[in-house]
């Protein structure tokens, strides 16, 4: 094993999955939060968790999406007997459809490609980091790829195609603001995707696919009025609602307020709405706030914009 002293650590944005209509096809990545991941080679050949980053996250390293991430890029680059020890700092709440899983997941993959460059080996491209951290999302929340591609590459992406990865950016021509609201309800990724219809009307799949056209096309050529129509969800949102006391009237107090349209973040509890000012995203995210304690559920809220730059990482 080469002799590598230090760590690298990568930091990966939290995003929206499931973007308006587009389940499982459109993420957006956002800023103001996310997960970092330190990682260094161990002189051994066993991946250690050191610090899961919550206490009701596994040190596994079966069942952490860091940890799994970091064996699939060392198995894909030939040093499956080199083993590294993991540091999380957890930024993302958990269960709270802001994409955490898929930070972490992204986070450490991306540490652990750097040391293998380090380490004289060539390392995976993006297509390939994507398909390892897949491997760990997968394990612990579902096999897609929604929030892992937004979260490494920044942006809007769509996803294509799963195997093999096929993702790409959107174009976004319009500077938006993003309302969050985390009430603190957990729901899981499994029990969120449990309750989704197997079978649609036609009706509804042309409903469907015609506002992600939309949305896809608002975001391209700035048409705040279309988005705002377009981010309209017929499937996910009426099934997962009943998981959330309080949605549709923080929804429509959101909507009150200035918001252009959303509905839930990932699975869900966390609701996002598109804004077309700062200003208007402040007083959404506080409407919405409100609206979930009148409810009788704590919640917490924050404004964020688009995060174009997507995975970092740093040497130390």
């Amino acid at each position: 094993m080469a002799e590598i002293a230090h760590s690298v650590v990568a930091y990966a944005p939290g995003s929206i999955g499931n973007f308006g209509p587009a389940i499982d096809v459109l993420g957006c990545a956002l800023t103001g939060a996310g997960d970092e991941v330190r990682v260094a080679f161990n002189n051994t050949p066993h991946i250690v968790v050191a610090d899961s980053g919550h206490p009701h996250l596994p040190t596994n390293p079966a069942r952490h999406t860091s940890a799994i991430a970091a064996r699939e890029v060392l198995a894909r680059t030939g040093l499956s007997d080199w083993g590294v020890t993991l540091s999380v700092t957890k930024g993302l709440p958990l269960a709270g459809g802001q994409g955490g899983s898929a930070a972490s997941a992204i986070a450490a993959a991306v540490a652990v490609n750097v040391l293998v460059s380090d380490a004289g080996k060539d390392p995976l491209d993006a297509q390939a980091l994507l398909s390892a951290a897949l491997v760990a999302e997968a394990t612990v929340a579902g096999r897609h790829l929604d929030n892992l591609a937004p979260s490494l590459l920044g942006g809007v992406c769509c996803v294509r195609s799963i195997a093999p990865p096929d993702v790409t950016r959107i174009q976004v021509n319009v500077p938006l603001w993003i309302a969050l609201a985390h009430p603190e309800v957990a729901v899981r990724t499994a029990d969120a995707r449990a309750v989704l219809p197997q079978f649609v009307p036609r009706a509804m799949l042309i409903d469907q696919l015609a506002n992600v056209a939309a949305q896809v096309s608002a975001l391209a050529t700035g048409d705040l009025e279309l988005l705002g129509r377009a981010l309209t969800d017929h499937y996910a949102e009426p099934a997962r609602a009943p998981l959330v006391a309080g949605f549709y009237q923080a929804k429509q107090a959101a909507l009150e307020a200035g918001a252009l349209g959303g509905s839930f973040s990932g699975s869900g509890p966390t609701t996002f709405m598109v804004c077309a000012s700062e200003a208007i995203a402040l007083g959404v995210a506080e409407a919405m706030r409100w609206s979930f304690e009148v409810s009788g559920v704590a919640c917490t809220a924050r404004v964020a914009t688009i995060d174009f730059e997507g995975a970092t990482w740093r040497r130390e």
